[in-house]
């Protein structure tokens, strides 16, 4: 007999607003399958506080203790339960199958046009619409017109797989107009076309910009973009110590670094896509902005991680992503400001999630115009990266292009994105 779809995922609200909510997974073991919960549950703007991981190679049991980021977001409990289950190897009887997403092909990509007046945070506006409906952005075009109209180009995924349908096309466009309000001038919403295989391809960036994106040290040099200021210096700080003693069967691997939000989904996607296996695994709550994580782990062939090499790489891996899991600077393209960031995606070829939320949001915070954007896939010698770029407007918001004017906006950027 099969579990009922209710004993898969269980998630119990805290009683107080201050109170975590408890997520509890209870589901065949599968690779990966840590990674692609956390991978949802910061889909839905929400952060780790504290984890546990157990598994036999054959079952296995997840606790994850969870909180809205920020802390008056509006949470879809039920819709979060519907994805994580979706995420778990099938124990369930055809009945609950068949009301779950099919995550065994590629979703069908479609693409959203929204034709508007342009106004400060109208791009963050329509992300947020999107993020609200489970609506994922997987490449974006935007371009502003010489009479002051944008005319944005969302090539999208549904995980509740219903734009097909005509009802869930209206309802989306309805949500955008009402979002936009007098602004709005036409919302289209139809399956994408060769032009989706267009945009997948990137204007070249420039070996001097490539470089400093993509380089695995964060700057200490203030005429460099990525300069941290001085109270995230401390960023640099990470500890990973390999304990092979410990146990008889497993790697003991025991990580300390600064936390940000997305610090467990970078490290269990690098478990992830080194085929690396978490048999236990304890995250604990923050202390003093530190995490401290205790991952007991085996290779594929459930064997201990006893070469040198292997250690090296893993831990090196590890660290990069710990230390900088997003590149930001901003330089200049002509006579444009133009802010960079990057990410690597996963070997699944799946990009970090709400970059382009926190990035349009932290512009409309800072007030400041995008006059261009877009999304889209960069290859370095060693992986892949899904790069976002942002045509600055000057004439609207970005008061100065001076040096440090800059940095105070990579800053904010990159304070955004890790949750600072």
């Amino acid at each position: 007999m099969g579990m009922s779809w209710e004993d898969v995922v269980l998630i119990e609200e805290g009683k107080n607003s201050d109170e975590p909510t408890v997520v509890t997974v209870n589901c065949p073991d599968k690779a990966g399958l840590g990674c692609d919960l956390v991978r949802n549950v910061l889909e839905f703007g929400l952060y780790v506080s504290r984890g546990d991981f157990s598994t036999d190679g054959r079952w296995c049991y997840i606790v994850l203790w969870v909180v809205p980021r920020p802390s008056l977001l509006m949470v879809d409990w039920d819709g979060l339960k519907k994805r994580l289950v979706s995420c778990c190897p099938s124990c369930l009887p055809a009945f609950y199958l068949n009301q779950l997403p099919n995550c065994s092909k590629p979703p069908p990509i479609y693409l959203l046009k929204v034709f508007s007046l342009d106004r400060k945070g109208l791009i963050h506006d329509v992300t947020q619409v999107l993020c609200e409906l489970e609506l994922t952005i997987q490449r974006v075009k935007v371009m502003t017109t010489p009479d002051g109209k944008v005319l944005d180009l969302f090539f999208i995924t549904d995980h509740l797989d219903l734009l097909h349908t005509k009802i869930r096309r209206e309802e989306t466009c309805k949500h955008l107009s009402g979002a936009l309000g007098e602004c709005c001038i036409s919302c289209e919403l139809e399956l994408a076309g060769p032009e989706y295989e267009s945009q997948q391809a990137f204007c070249s960036i420039s070996e001097a910009i490539a470089d400093e994106l993509f380089s695995c040290e964060l700057s200490t040099t203030e005429n460099r973009s990525q300069a941290l200021s001085p109270d995230v210096s401390n960023v640099k700080k990470a500890v990973i110590t390999v304990d092979n003693l410990m146990s008889p069967a497993h790697t003991l691997l025991q990580i300390q670094c600064l936390d940000q939000k997305g610090l467990i989904y970078d490290i269990l996607k690098i478990s992830k896509d080194f085929n690396i296996r978490i048999a236990y695994g304890r995250i604990s709550t923050s202390v003093k902005g530190y995490r401290s994580l205790d991952l007991f782990i085996r290779k594929e062939d459930g064997k201990k991680i006893l070469d040198m090499e292997n250690q090296v790489a893993l831990c090196s891996r590890l660290k990069e992503e710990m230390l900088h899991p997003l590149r930001v600077i901003i330089t200049n393209r002509g006579p444009d400001t133009e802010l960079l960031v990057a990410n690597p995606v996963e070997l699944s070829g799946k990009g970090r999630p709400r970059v382009f939320y926190d990035v349009t949001f932290a512009l409309k915070t800072l007030g400041i115009c995008i006059f261009s954007a877009e999304v889209g896939r960069h290859s370095t010698s060693d992986r892949e990266w899904e790069v976002y770029r942002f045509r600055l407007d000057e004439t609207r918001g970005l008061t100065s292009t001076s040096n440090r004017a800059k940095l105070d906006i990579v800053d904010k950027v990159r304070r955004t994105l890790m949750g600072w």
